[in-house]
């Protein structure tokens, strides 16, 4: 499992942003825009991910005085997350994972066996820095679970007030 102080996992993956757009997004890429919250769900549309999802809407302001970036990762379409994102008014990007690339370079893949869904996302918090590296990791094995939204965003306040290694 990806924990902190690793280097977070690259990857390239079609990227929805808050107008509809679709767009090839690559991680390391975008490390200007960090810190970086890549919080993943399980599925669109399904009760606890819309109110994670929505939660992160609503404290955004939180999260572009610190100067982070918040992105969603599940493994439905960019269409998908398109309507999705629209339907609740999200004001991020969403990530598509339908490849189930990023749930497995993170480990954070999981099955509802019993519903006959396999693969699809923990739901899991990372914050990445400048430097690529991973300043803080939640993972739930519960699905119903939420996320502690203030400690992700102390985490990432955190990462913009240490210095990058580089400068």
């Amino acid at each position: 499992m990806v924990s902190v102080g690793d280097s977070a996992p690259d990857f390239t993956a079609p990227k929805t942003d808050i107008d509809g757009d679709i767009e090839s997004f690559t991680l390391s890429e975008n490390l200007d825009d960090a810190p970086i919250v890549l919080a993943f769900f399980p599925a669109a549309f399904t009760g606890v991910c819309t109110t994670e999802m929505c939660t992160f809407r609503d404290q955004m302001a939180n999260f572009d005085d610190i100067g982070a970036t918040v992105y969603g990762i599940s493994i439905d379409t960019p269409f998908t997350l398109s309507e999705f994102a629209e339907k609740n008014d999200l004001n991020f990007d969403l990530i598509s994972d339908t490849n189930r690339n990023l749930i497995e370079a993170y480990d954070v893949e999981m099955d509802f066996a019993d519903l006959g869904v396999y693969s699809v996302a923990k739901r899991a918090v990372f914050v990445v820095n400048a430097d690529g590296e991973v300043t803080y990791e939640w993972v739930s094995d519960d699905p119903g679970v939420e996320p502690d939204y203030d400690a992700v965003e102390q985490a990432a306040s955190k990462t913009v007030e240490e210095p990058s290694e580089a400068a």
